[in-house]
């Protein structure tokens, strides 16, 4: 291979990874959909259900990812939330749900386990929510 292929095969690839690095940074433009609810929706689910309501604490939350990636949230005894577990800042997994905040712990960013507002910057875009259904004790993101 010539030395002027292997520097054209070189700055392609560099040129790939730098689009893939700032793609994976993203801006804070989460957004929300206003597709959620909570208590019994139509709809059926992709699969099987993504969490128990027994596994879902008063105040907290358990963060699933059997859908790709789903922090489901409990802000007060029988009522029961979705969204998005990708952080609005910069993309990164919220980690977890505690005293009725999802948190990120990349930097620092929280949100409301009862709406998935930002809470706290860098974040300043809510997390998306998502609509559930129940089935008994089981929890199903629809579609």
């Amino acid at each position: 291979m010539s030395e002027t292929t292997r520097r054209a095969v070189l700055a392609g690839a560099a040129g790939v990874t730098a689009a893939s690095v700032l793609a994976a940074c993203g801006d804070d433009k989460g957004g929300s959909d206003s597709t959620a609810g909570s208590g019994s929706g139509s709809g059926s689910g992709a699969g099987g259900p993504i969490a128990k309501k027994a596994d879902i604490p008063v105040g907290g939350g358990k963060i699933v990812s059997d859908d790709g990636g789903t922090v489901i949230t409990q802000p007060e005894s029988g009522t029961y939330k979705a969204f998005t577990a990708i952080c609005t800042h910069q993309q990164c997994v919220v980690t977890d749900v505690a005293n009725n905040n999802i948190n990120c712990k990349c930097h620092g960013s929280t949100f409301s386990a009862a709406d998935g507002s930002a809470t706290n910057p860098p974040a300043t875009s809510p997390l998306r929510e998502k609509k559930l259904r129940f089935e008994g004790d089981d929890i199903y993101i629809t579609t």
